[in-house]
């Protein structure tokens, strides 16, 4: 009888110790929630394109346990975050640029391969409601060039019922990124008629971004989207192939359905 008793006190002062070392390995490792959203967008064939071509939209968050999304504008390029200070975040940055092919253009005027594009980014998140982000890559193959963006985001959200976010581009790459898409070759020039052009490194293009997330009710479903436009500016506006051909206003935007849920760990 006096060993029960004993064992029971033992229970009693043990239990609220194995409670609490289960708390602090739940706090140790929350859930993990995933927001995926799928559909569709348009966008330029090709940087300086007069046409439009319908593309998959895809957006991907991850959140830790009950936080909200971090927010994310939607030309953020692909990211992957190394270190943290604070508001500050730096990290590895992609893209894939679309190709550009002669029948595309309506002219010989020279393709330019699909382009990855890999480099860091700098994000510094000043406030719920305000957000400075500049990305800088470097093109292998296609274009082969250095092409950089700097970009401040105004945001409204509630949580993750919505988020809405719009703000101002400005494009800047250096001359081989520009002589690929703006440029006139000589041989160019002799095939087109178009006169020999050599635009150089600069700012490109300024424009002007929007984005939206929410969820639909309670639920799990909610949607994403964007739109987009850009006015290309400097020796990309002056561009004959531009002018001849292309447009300097590039328009974009899409829808997509997202889906929430989370991952146990």
């Amino acid at each position: 009888m006096t060993k029960l008793i004993l064992a029971a006190a033992a229970s009693a002062l043990l239990l609220p110790a194995a409670a609490h070392a289960q708390a602090y390995v739940d706090e140790g490792k929350p859930d993990i929630r995933v927001r995926i959203g799928l559909g569709g967008q348009v966008k330029p064939k090709f940087i300086g394109s007069d046409e439009v071509d319908l593309a998959p939209l895809i957006r991907v968050a991850v959140a830790r346990g009950d936080a909200d999304f971090r927010f994310s504008a939607p030309d953020d390029g692909f990211g992957v975050n190394l270190v943290r200070f604070g508001d500050l975040a730096l990290g590895v940055a992609g893209n894939l640029q679309s190709a550009r092919k002669d029948k595309d253009a309506g002219i010989a005027i020279g393709k330019v391969d699909r382009t990855v594009e890999l480099g860091g980014f700098a994000d510094y998140q000043f406030s719920d409601s305000f957000r400075l982000r500049a990305e800088l890559r470097k093109g292998l193959g296609g274009h082969d060039g250095l092409v950089g963006q700097v970009g401040a985001d105004a945001i409204v959200r509630q949580g993750d019922h919505y988020t809405l976010s719009v703000g101002p581009r400005l494009l800047l790459s250096d001359g081989r990124y520009q002589r690929a898409y703006f440029g006139v070759s000589p041989e160019a020039a002799v095939r087109t008629g178009l006169p020999v052009y050599r635009p150089s490194s600069g700012v490109y293009g300024v424009g002007l971004v929007s984005g939206l997330a929410g969820q639909i009710g309670n639920g799990p479903w909610g949607i994403v989207g964007y739109a987009r436009y850009d006015r290309l500016v400097g020796d990309a506006g002056k561009s004959p192939f531009i002018r001849g051909y292309g447009s300097r206003d590039q328009i974009a935007g899409g829808l997509a359905l997202s889906y929430t849920f989370r991952v146990k760990r």
